[in-house]
């Protein structure tokens, strides 16, 4: 809110408003001013608007604005608040408006401007009856259109400046490579006009020429026609790997299961779209609207969010109170349907859990299909093919059939082109070494003819005359490039003064004014560099002096609340006392009972009584500890002695019962009475 404030405040200061507020001046302006204030910024954007809305009743202020605001496409958070509050004046509903309108203000303008033009009439319907106004009606929205149109190519041409510079020195350069062009042409001209063929030289660069254009164009259309017939063909493998896996996915399907399935499909989408979507569009809306409250809403401080939250606390405890009543009372019927309802919610939970998963199941499938596309096009690209099944597959075995035929065929056709090239290079061979001796017996006559090396210049001469005749044929393109170059160079000059005609008669007046306003604007300069310079001295001083009282604001605020908390600290420590001094005073028994004093001398008692009884057992188990370990050794030492004595029982009894003792004889130890005889 101070962001905003101080944002409209300081384009009010600014021309053409010129308005000297500061933030507490026109936060605290009343709701004609705030409106007059409205209306002083719509009057720039639209002159129409330049009234005193004191002169006109509040309906009528409230529905003019209303207007031009529609027309400006202004868009309010609700609808019922704006109204009520451009009608009384509200500042949270003014403040926006000012704030959205000063940061669009030259769109507005153009806005504003086009919408006396564009915004229609709505003529009645029984007006539109009568015999002329449907033709007026016609040539009024004709004549709209227009307007829309020449306001666009103003637009456009307002916006594709010149630079005339730049265009001063394309010319220039056009002039010197046009210059140099000419000479270049008149001396091939010389050139050419010298050779007895010119003409027919000409006749033919020229057709050569146009056939080459004509090849190059060709080249395109077939280009053209390639990328086509690709994409066709990429089209057609799309709609046959589509009617495949249509094919096998429709194997050993059923009418009634296609029909099961699309049943079970459609009820799916149906719940999705009848449940699912109505809620989360609801559950949307509902955030959307809570959202638009808390921006609709001024600033808060700390002390309404401690009101919100003791509201809150206070909601809870009797939805609690309630909670425990119901328990209370606890009817059966209530547990019954609460049964139920629990039943429910949790039949409605895995619903949508269900859904959410089917969704999240077709959308993994969809890209799943996806990269299973381009895979196969990258599989295709890169020479693969496609796994094939059944039909397919028995039609790939019949065609690599017929392809081995053919291979075969081919490769006994190579093995006898392979012979006939041995024989071939044999009598290439053969030549030679025949035109080696020719050679030598020509050069021997040559010898002694007198006319040695005439043979070779013979060739040389030929390969002159060769040379010359590609030379010539480069000679008669490039005439004919450049005479094209300075045929498309006359036209580029010619446009480009055209063009720069009328710019040049606007930028002379221009000149001078651009001339004039630098030097107002030096002038300007200077004072503002100047003020600029003294204002920047008093604002570093008043920063400082700013900073240093922000800095005792800040220890003072810090030592405020030191001394809040002590006071509070000791007005707590001051009731407690307050209350056990009224406790121990009072002549009720029940409440002296509860004074901290009675409560800490039961607890010292009761510790006393325990620390007494514990010092008993203490002593207990001190005057018991001799004797108890002494008896505790003794009944290790009889265990041991037991240990022992059975060991050697079972060492030597056993075999003492079974051989050294005799019939009616007893063993060596045994128990007589309570005592063990060994």
């Amino acid at each position: 809110m101070s962001e905003q404030l101080k944002f409209i405040v300081q384009e009010l200061a600014k021309d053409p408003f010129n308005k000297k507020y500061n933030l507490i001046s026109f936060d605290s302006l009343e709701s004609i001013q705030l409106l007059q204030v409205l209306n002083d910024v719509l009057a720039v954007i639209d002159p129409k608007q330049q009234i005193d809305i004191r002169e006109e009743s509040s309906d009528q202020t409230a529905i003019r604005i209303f207007h031009m605001l529609r027309v400006l496409k202004y868009k309010p958070p609700t609808e019922s608040a704006f109204r009520s509050g451009i009608v009384q004046g509200d500042k949270f509903v003014i403040y926006p408006i000012l704030e959205w309108l000063f940061r669009r203000i030259p769109e507005l303008k153009k806005r504003a401007y086009l919408a006396h033009f564009l915004f229609k009439i709505d003529v009645p319907a029984e007006i539109m009856q009568e015999d002329q106004i449907p033709e007026l009606y016609s040539q009024y929205e004709e004549l709209m259109e227009q307007f829309k149109d020449l306001h666009k190519q103003f637009d456009n041409l307002k916006n594709s400046g010149y630079n005339t510079t730049e265009i001063r020195k394309d010319i220039s350069n056009m002039e010197d490579e046009k210059e140099q062009l000419n000479k270049r042409i008149e001396r091939l001209k010389r050139k050419v006009e010298s050779h007895p063929n010119s003409q027919t030289m000409m006749n033919v660069a020229r057709n050569l020429r146009m056939e080459r254009d004509k090849e190059k164009r060709l080249a395109e259309q077939r280009q053209e026609q390639s990328t086509l017939i690709q994409h066709e063909e990429q089209k057609i493998r799309r709609l046959q790997q589509q009617l495949h896996d249509t094919r096998q996915a429709g194997v050993g399907a059923t009418p009634q299961s296609l029909l099961q399935r699309l049943e079970e499909e459609t009820r799916t989408n149906k719940y999705i779209v009848t449940e699912r979507l109505p809620k989360d569009l609801t559950a949307r809306k509902k955030t959307l609207q809570d959202l638009q409250k808390v921006v609709a809403e001024p600033a808060m401080g700390q002390s309404d969010l401690d009101k919100l939250l003791g509201q809150i606390q206070e909601l809870n405890s009797e939805i609690n109170q309630l909670i425990e009543k119901r328990m209370r009372t606890g009817d059966p019927t209530d547990d019954k349907s609460s049964l139920f309802k629990q039943q429910a919610a949790i039949i409605a939970h895995k619903k949508e859990a269900a859904v959410t998963l089917f969704r999240e199941i077709r959308e993994e499938y969809n890209h799943n299909m996806q990269e299973l596309d381009q895979k196969r096009e990258v599989v295709k690209e890169s020479g693969g093919g496609e796994v094939l099944k059944g039909e397919d597959f028995k039609r790939y075995v019949n065609k690599l059939r017929s392809k081995s035929t053919i291979y075969k065929k081919k490769r006994q056709e190579i093995a006898e082109l392979r012979a006939e090239y041995g024989v071939l290079s044999r009598t290439e061979e053969i030549l030679r070494n025949r035109d080696e001796n020719i050679n030598q017996q020509l050069e021997l006559l040559e010898n002694k003819k007198g006319v040695a090396g005439y043979r070779q210049t013979q060739d040389e001469l030929e390969k002159v005359s060769s040379v010359k005749s590609g030379l010539d044929e480069r000679k008669g393109k490039t005439l004919e490039d450049i005479s094209d170059m300075v045929q498309r160079l006359t036209r580029r000059i010619a446009e480009k003064k055209t063009a720069l005609a009328p710019i040049i008669k606007e930028l002379r007046p221009m000149r001078q004014r651009s001339q004039e306003l630098t030097a107002k604007h030096e002038e300007k300069k200077q004072a503002y560099d100047t003020a600029a310079a003294g204002l920047e001295s008093n604002m570093s001083k008043l920063e400082q002096e700013v900073r240093a009282y922000r800095e005792e604001v800040t220890q003072d605020e810090g030592r405020y609340h030191y001394l809040n908390c002590m006071i509070n600290m000791l007005e707590i420590q001051q009731q407690k006392v307050a209350d056990e001094m009224k406790s121990y005073t009072s002549s009720d028994p029940y409440a002296r009972k509860k004074t901290f004093r009675d409560i800490f001398q039961r607890k010292i008692q009761e510790q006393e009584n325990l620390g007494k009884g514990l010092r008993e057992q203490q002593k207990t188990v001190r005057e018991s500890q001799v004797p108890s370990m002494r008896q505790m050794k003794m009944w290790k030492d009889v265990q041991r002695l037991m240990e022992c004595k059975l060991r050697c029982f079972d060492q030597t009894g056993g075999i003492a019962g079974s051989a050294g003792v005799g019939y009616g004889e007893a063993p060596p130890a045994m128990l007589e009475e309570d005592r063990l005889v060994m």
